[in-house]
């Protein structure tokens, strides 16, 4: 290989290195603007509802609101409960940006005396992927039916 041979390889080289590094900068940059725009799950209240202390058998019902804090629409794409005894309803529409929406939880106490920590989980596209919610409270045992 001669001398000129060399140094346009060698120009070649660097020039594609310098490419290359203008490159990852842009997608950096592109990156970065849009994780400010994901979707946000911007809860209005408490991520955990305090029941207190409720009669077996009753049934807890609470709505957690939430607002789309981003720019982008929020999609939920699961909601999941620790127990079967805990049913979550959510929105199955994308939730628009600014948008206010809720997740109904409900929990039946029947068959569940004592202190209760029911947690339901929301996948959904943000960032993290998932969040979590509460309930809490301590559940009265029934008074034994059996008696003679």
């Amino acid at each position: 290989m001669n001398k000129q041979t060399a140094r346009i390889l060698l120009l070649m080289v660097t020039l594609g290195t310098l490419l290359g590094a203008c490159g990852e900068k842009k997608d950096k940059n592109s990156t970065a603007g849009l994780q400010e725009k994901i979707p946000v799950l911007a809860m209005q209240d408490s991520t955990t509802y305090q029941f207190g202390e409720i009669k077996e058998g009753e049934i807890v019902e609470h709505a957690f609101k939430f607002k789309n804090g981003g720019q982008f629409p929020l999609i939920i794409n699961n909601v999941t409960a620790s127990c079967g005894c805990t049913i979550p309803e959510w929105p199955r529409e994308p939730i628009a940006p600014n948008e206010e929406a809720a997740i109904m939880v409900r929990f039946n106490s029947k068959g569940k005396p004592g202190p209760q920590v029911k947690t339901i989980t929301v996948y959904a596209n943000t960032e993290p992927a998932y969040s979590e919610l509460r309930l809490q409270g301590i559940v009265a045992a029934a008074p034994d039916t059996l008696s003679d």
